[in-house]
């Protein structure tokens, strides 16, 4: 029997959350996904669903559409494909596959963990969540995580740094442990988070009991750390070294596609060669391995079924919700307003310029930009530097957007001269 999602719960294969266009189902993969079995999936969400796709900013996979009586026909065809899903605690590890210098095999890491909780039987909150970076090239730093795991040199070797509720910038840093008693030490830490009740998250510990409760749950296994530096963001659009191979990387258009398009550039990656495809945090799919001669010719391919293949693309610097009607909650068609603001913005390296957001809850950027469009009931409210749940500095005509959303994408000197 499928449930349905509840109000503070992230929407599962089998608990599918109510929207404006039906039940959208949400699934966390937990590796590559081999071509046939995402061509079955795809084809599942196109008989069961409204054959609408999404790939969400950290790498999920969402199908909308369906109905209370196609949602277990869905899940049932799902179970039968040979995808390794993340069905409890989602523990995220780096999405480029067989990445040369990767210090270690992070999707090891992190089945070990996966394993390690299920048989623990915690009860953790359904947005806790684990990030285990391994990778140098898309590593995972723009992800915010209750437990951060990130590989790091040192003379002794490789460790892991550990840290608490936060992005690679923001969360709190515990210690560096050796990668033998990484798995113990997560452990201890998810297991004092689900003592504390079925809604407890890491933050909420640091902020009520200190960071002492962490160290004390780890015992002596971990030595003293400082933050890590920042390092650069990355882009998953493009072609990545492998070893000996590549993969492609491919953005969905504010982050949704047809199920019939996403099928058509895996048919078409499998005819030369690739063997798989996984989704990846910035709403984008990568796909390998292939050859650096393929990879011209699949972006090519991809560009003309509607992917973003060029990271300077003018839809990667807007960030939009599904908005009205999909969702029940929007108040404009935020997809639709996203697409005629890329249509007028300059190409760009920037970043997010601008979020449109279907009403103030602001689901698909929780942090600021540039401008904020929210939908609202007095129509287009405007937020300057802001997030979606702050209050509209003003309300501005819809004709009136291109030329505000032009504003907010000049860069800060422009805008101040």
């Amino acid at each position: 029997m499928i449930a349905l999602h509840a109000r503070g719960a992230c929407p599962r294969l089998a608990e599918p959350m109510q929207t404006g266009d039906g039940l959208l189902a949400r699934i966390v993969t937990a590796g590559p996904i081999p071509l046939d079995s995402f061509a079955g999936l795809c084809a599942a969400a196109k008989a069961h669903g409204n054959a609408v796709m999404e790939i969400s900013a950290r790498g999920s996979l969402q199908m909308r559409g369906l109905t209370p009586g196609s949602a277990p026909l869905f899940a049932s065809a799902v179970a039968a494909l040979d995808i390794e899903l993340c069905d409890g605690v989602a523990v995220i590890s780096n999405p480029l596959a067989d990445d040369p210098i990767a210090p270690i095999d992070a999707d090891a890491l992190a089945a070990s963990l996966r394993r390690a909780i299920v048989a623990r039987v915690l009860e953790l909150a359904p947005k806790v969540s684990v990030v285990i970076d391994g990778g140098r090239r898309l590593h995972l730093d723009a992800l915010t995580a209750d437990l951060r795991l990130r590989a790091i040199d040192t003379a002794q070797g490789t460790k892991l740094h550990v840290a608490l509720a936060g992005d690679a910038v923001s969360a709190a840093p515990l210690g560096v442990i050796a990668l033998d008693d990484a798995i113990d030490a997560a452990i201890s830490i998810l297991a004092l988070i689900a003592s504390r009740g079925p809604a407890a998250r890491a933050a909420d510990l640091l902020q009520s009991e200190g960071i002492d409760i962490f160290n004390e749950a780890v015992g002596n296994r971990m030595e003293n750390a400082a933050p890590l530096p920042r390092r650069p963001s990355v882009e998953p659009i493009g072609l990545h070294r492998l070893s000996g191979k590549c993969a492609i990387g491919v953005a969905l258009a504010f982050g949704q596609a047809s199920a019939d398009n996403l099928m058509a550039f895996a048919a078409l990656a499998q005819a030369n060669g690739a063997i798989w495809a996984r989704p990846a945090p910035g709403r984008a799919l990568l796909l390998g391995p292939i050859d650096e001669m393929t990879g011209f010719v699949l972006a090519t391919a991809a560009d003309s079924l509607g992917f973003v293949v060029d990271a300077r693309d003018p839809r990667r610097r807007i960030v939009a919700c599904p908005g009205a009607p999909a969702c029940a909650s929007g108040l404009i068609e935020s997809r639709a307003i996203a697409t005629e603001l890329a249509d007028n913005l300059p190409p760009s390296h920037d970043g997010i310029a601008v979020h449109v957001s279907g009403c103030a809850k602001g689901c698909a950027h929780a942090g600021t930009a540039s401008l904020t469009i929210i939908g609202t009931a007095r129509g287009c409210g405007i937020v300057r530097n802001g997030t979606a749940r702050a209050t509209p500095q003003c309300y501005i005509d819809p004709g009136d957007l291109i030329a505000e959303a032009l504003r907010a994408s000049q860069p800060r000197e422009t805008v101040d001269a």
